[in-house]
């Protein structure tokens, strides 16, 4: 295969984001006493949830600036129960933003993938995740030393799947697409955004996902199964 170059994604590939973003929502409904305005943890994470993946989707296409992003899918959750209160929606996002990047779980086997991979390839971060979480996240679970460099949509101010996040990588490593790997868990953004610049694709697919515009190079559904094919 000749892969000398492997690009993680961060988020729910290699450090749990779903798992601990969805315990830090539930910290931060205790300690506001949410349940004054809720009927329970799940109907405001659900108001959360479904809010926050079509901004998302904004702020991908440009629509929405980073701000406005989370500044909307932390109000939504309670202006959807009647609560207009702007203070008490930046108090809990502060402190979201403050306990989220020391949460340490990582996905199964990421670490242990990691210490396998390490001494033969060269290891990146490619991610969407904004840069005060990310370096902190890696950080607190204790895989930032794994990687040579960690490349941030923030860098450049695009969103995978844009051409131009995977070049710049690509360009600030002296990495070639044709020995170089991207491994992530989003169709989306990692395996459509590094099928279009020529890359290799590993699809961690631990939703179990079935429909696909074309087949990702390789496609794994636990991290484990990464050393049957690296």
């Amino acid at each position: 295969m000749g892969y000398k170059n492997l690009f993680f994604d961060l988020d729910d590939t290699l450090w749990a984001f779903s798992l601990n973003a969805r315990n830090t929502f539930e910290e931060m409904y205790i300690k506001y006493q949410f349940h004054r305005y809720f009927d329970s943890f799940h109907h405001f994470y659900t108001l959360y949830e479904k809010r926050n993946i079509e901004l998302w989707a904004e702020y991908g296409v440009g629509h929405i600036t980073k701000q406005e992003l989370n500044h909307q899918r932390f109000l939504y959750p309670l202006q959807a129960v009647g609560v207009f209160d702007e203070n008490l929606a930046k108090a809990y996002s502060d402190d979201f933003f403050t306990v989220i990047p020391t949460k340490s779980a990582l996905m199964p086997y990421a670490k242990e993938l990691l210490e396998y991979l390490a001494p033969t390839y060269n290891l990146y971060i490619l991610s969407n995740g904004f840069r005060e979480l990310q370096y902190h996240k890696m950080r607190s679970s204790g895989i930032d030393g794994y990687f040579k460099k960690i490349i941030l949509s923030d860098d450049i101010g695009v969103l995978k799947p844009g051409p131009q996040i995977f070049n710049f990588a690509l360009s600030s490593t002296q990495s070639k697409p044709e020995n170089s790997l991207m491994i992530g868990d989003s169709w989306d953004a990692d395996i459509v955004g590094a099928h279009g610049v020529g890359m290799h694709q590993l699809y961690y697919n631990y939703v179990g996902r079935t429909d696909f515009s074309f087949l990702a190079t390789y496609t794994v559904n636990a991290l484990k199964d990464i050393k049957d094919i690296l």
